[in-house]
């Protein structure tokens, strides 16, 4: 994001909401590596084990394995390695869904069983039915392949298949007992693990997905905050337009116009003591708006404001104004007056300047009153006279009367969040009221 420079209007880089970088974490980074870790043992697990089983067995083959039973433990150790081949090369590349899978498993059940059944120490290659059952079986045979593994375990913990004896039976009852639920519930635990393991993954990935869309808005919002710059620099030199020509169309037209009354009134005057009158209030005029001028160009406020409190210049420019015009004029003040802040105080200065012209100009009126009025908070100024008047309904568009008057006004009025009220009609005068907020000075 950025903010706006009030001096210069420049962009300058603020600090916005900082997206979290997303990197690969330490979750992802065990999952993956015990993901990993689980497909190696599931490809190579069964040479250690079946190679750890045939040893142990063969140590044991003495009193385990009398007669040909070495034998066919040989044949079966020699299956169980070719199917280990097998699954080790082609097996597990096949696809989950299968057969593959269910085929090893249960071919290996079977040796191990048998193998188990002649020498109970291969019962070191058949605990690899504990570990891949929920990879290589269908979610509903897991449980199946579980117990069906603790059988062997059991039996081999008892003392070999089938138990010997009646206390070989009731061991391998208890030990079956023993095994069965065990192995049931840390298989469920490695289930549950496995689905929070696959949730966070899962909220990584979104957490991911989100903070790259976060970081494309945010580039959006970078360009519209351009774009939205652009166009207040545009507004702003607009309304500083506006204003300049209302600041000249209000002074420079206006002080022109009363020098033009004056001088063109001092030429067609045989008397020379009133035509030196009519002289004097146009160099007083033309010095006034050279002032005013200056003043407007520098953007500053209304001359008479400065050595002036607002009712003061009212009443002054109210004065002036009769005077140049010829038509009687009264200016009242009604509640306590107050300093105002020195926007307030231009605009409704302006706006008395401007009704007062547009008296003169247009009402032929033969009495003017303007009324200030301090109202808690609100400011209201009143210019009325007894002219002509006319119909609101019928006022040109502004753009057609190539001036500044109505709507000048209103125009200065809404800057300050205030409004311009126009009551006339013909033959009954016109009552021009602005209102304004009451901001104190300060």
């Amino acid at each position: 994001m950025a903010s706006v420079d009030s001096k210069d209007g420049a962009a300058e880089p603020v600090a916005g909401p900082q997206v979290p970088r997303t990197s690969p974490t330490l979750t992802q980074s065990r999952s993956r590596e015990q993901q990993a870790w689980d497909r190696n043992f599931r490809r190579w697990g069964g040479y250690p084990l079946l190679g750890l089983g045939a040893l142990t067995s063969a140590a044991s083959a003495d009193p385990l394995l009398p007669g040909d039973e070495v034998y066919v433990a040989g044949v079966l150790v020699a299956a169980a390695l070719a199917l280990q081949v097998w699954w080790s090369r082609t097996g597990h590349r096949k696809p989950p869904q299968s057969p593959a899978g269910p085929f090893h498993y249960l071919v290996r059940y079977l040796l191990a069983f048998v193998l188990t059944w002649l020498n109970p120490f291969f019962a070191i290659y058949a605990v690899l039915g504990y570990f891949d059952a929920p990879h290589l079986l269908p979610p509903r045979f897991v449980r199946a392949g579980l117990l069906a593994t603790a059988v062997i375990m059991a039996g081999s913990q008892s003392g070999g298949l089938p138990p010997a004896s009646a206390v070989n039976w009731v061991a391998f009852g208890l030990l079956y007992v023993l095994n069965a639920p065990l192995v049931l519930v840390f298989s469920r635990i490695a289930v549950q693990e496995a689905e929070h393991a696959a949730a966070n993954a899962a909220t990584i990935a979104e957490l991911e997905r989100t903070n790259a869309r976060l970081e494309a808005a945010l580039e959006e919002n970078v360009g519209l905050h351009a774009q939205l710059l652009v166009q207040a620099r545009e507004a702003g030199i607009a309304d500083e337009r506006r204003r300049l020509a209302a600041e000249i169309h209000d002074t420079l037209a206006q002080g022109l116009a009363g020098i033009i009354t004056q001088l063109e009134a001092a030429t067609e005057s045989s008397d020379p003591v009133a035509a030196r009158g009519h002289a004097r209030r146009a160099v007083a005029l033309a010095r006034e708006s050279l002032g005013e001028a200056r003043r407007s160009v520098h953007d500053l406020g209304p001359g008479v404001l400065e050595h002036a409190a607002l009712p003061d210049a009212l009443r002054r420019t109210v004065e002036e104004w009769s005077a140049v015009a010829g038509v009687r004029a009264e200016f009242t003040v009604t509640g306590t007056a107050e300093p105002l802040h020195d926007e307030v105080e231009a605009t409704l200065l302006r706006i008395a300047q401007e009704g007062l012209a547009n008296t003169r100009r247009h009402a032929a009126a033969s009495r003017v009153g303007v009324t200030l009025s301090y109202m808690g908070d609100e400011v209201t100024l009143d210019v009325r006279d007894d002219g002509r008047g006319f119909d609101p309904a019928t006022l040109p568009p502004r753009e057609r009367t190539g001036g500044f008057g109505l709507g000048g006004m209103r125009t200065r009025a809404e800057r300050i969040a205030g409004a311009v009220g126009i009551e006339s009609e013909p033959g009954r005068g016109t009552a021009i009221s602005a209102r304004v907020p009451l901001v104190r000075h300060g």
